[in-house]
């Protein structure tokens, strides 16, 4: 498997792996690594190989004038060449290491990026199969990330010629969900049946509830909770803003609200909540252990997922909706197609990219306890029926079936991948 991000703390990916391996299948993973973690290491029996990473320029939209907004664009390209070229023949190599010393049948490739296809390809002129799995629409999330309403220009259109590509060259693709199927049909023309739908389901035996966090509990008031990716395109912003309506504008200060994770907008989220004077009732706590982060989801009394409406928002679907529902949390969204076909009645929906209409669907649910418990009941329930991972996962097994054109009944057998 090849993953330009943290193993394990990718849930979708460590939950890949450690499906594949209790199914017998010998699974290695090259994947980033941080200053503390060591080039190679056996994770629950996965072997996991780590690529330092290499960041080149700051990659965040908001410059005001024409010609800062053109150097940063500039940057911007320059620096994800750069960097996915460099990820890219980094795995290109390692992959040859292990080919050498483990063998392999299947390259395994999540994207960002959708350069990825060239190590699968290589491998597969010597017989080997290649799956992509298809995490982002780049060419949405481009769009996304700089808020760009048109989908023509240069950047859309490489990045459309490379998830082709990607698409093109896998013997089998996994969708997250059926908007991305869907996609995948009508705008590259792939076999549905080379389409496998393995939706982002929670882990019961890692999501779940723990003790409460007493420092929490102590403030008396009613906790929020954010846990995610902390990106221009995540929408933490519209968080904020709609959480000082809540304080300002409709006089409501009995609330905190913790917000879980990390990415490029971090330090401009923490300077934002300054600006608008909401120090008091947010916390930004930066990447926490697994114990940490379930003790404050476990604490929390209504979860946010503030994605905003855009390309790539409307039709993904979010694994910390999916974890709110897990542990029976009301959750306040934004009205999106695959957040309302994930969350149901589990959430409260309100207008897109509405901050006011946000805050005013908190403060409804902050002084409902009873509609609280109700929606969060019909969370876990959906969870527990179709949701959650020992369900969701059965199509990775399937597609992994076919691929390797295993015996269903023979699954325990050892495989090299």
């Amino acid at each position: 498997m090849l993953v330009e991000n943290a193993y394990p703390a990718d849930s979708r990916v460590r939950n890949e792996a450690q499906t594949l391996t209790a199914e017998g299948i010998k699974v290695s993973i090259i994947a980033l690594g941080g200053a503390d973690e060591p080039f190679r290491e056996n994770v629950k029996g996965v072997d996991v190989y780590r690529v330092p990473r290499l960041t080149v320029f700051k990659k965040l939209p908001g410059a005001k004038s024409r010609l800062r907004a053109l150097v940063g664009k500039i940057q911007t390209v320059a620096g994800y060449f750069i960097e996915y070229g460099y990820f890219t023949s980094a795995c290109f190599v390692l992959s040859l290491y292990v080919w050498a010393t483990e063998g392999i049948d299947v390259v395994h490739a999540h994207n960002p990026p959708d350069m990825l296809f060239l190590v699968g390809g290589f491998h597969r002129l010597f017989g080997k199969a290649f799956v992509f799995d298809h995490h982002d629409l780049s060419p949405e999330l481009y769009r996304s990330r700089y808020r760009q309403a048109a989908a023509s220009g240069i950047v859309p259109a490489v990045l459309t010629i490379l998830e082709k590509c990607s698409l093109k060259m896998a013997n089998v693709v996994i969708a997250t969900n059926e908007s991305y199927r869907e996609i995948e049909i009508q705008r590259h023309g792939v076999d549905p049946k080379r389409i496998f739908i393995v939706r982002n389901g929670p882990d019961l035996r890692r999501v779940r509830h723990v003790n409460p966090d007493p420092k929490l509990l102590a403030t008396k008031k009613t906790i929020l909770c954010y846990l995610g990716a902390m990106n221009p395109q995540d929408g933490l912003d519209y968080m904020l803003r709609a959480l000082q309506v809540l304080l300002y504008d409709l006089k409501r200060s009995d609330f905190y609200c913790v917000a879980i994770g990390e990415g490029d907008s971090f330090e401009e989220l923490k300077a934002m909540t300054q600006t608008l004077r909401l120090e008091d009732h947010v916390r930004f706590t930066g990447f926490v252990p697994d114990e940490e982060m379930m003790r404050y989801l476990s604490t929390a009394d209504i979860c946010l997922d503030p994605n905003p409406s855009s390309p790539l928002n409307d039709v993904s679907t979010w694994i910390k909706v999916m974890e709110y529902m897990a542990l029976s949390k009301p959750v306040v969204s934004f009205d999106l197609k695959e957040t309302r076909r994930s969350a149901a009645e589990a959430a409260v929906y309100v207008t897109p990219n509405d901050e006011p209409a946000f805050a005013a669907a908190i403060q409804a649910l902050m002084d409902d306890p009873g509609r609280r418990a109700r929606m969060g009941q019909i969370g876990r329930e959906r969870i527990e029926r179709e949701l959650g991972w020992s369900i969701t996962s059965r199509n990775l097994v399937s597609a992994y079936d076919r691929l390797l054109a295993r015996n269903v009944a023979s699954a325990g057998a050892s495989l090299p991948a």
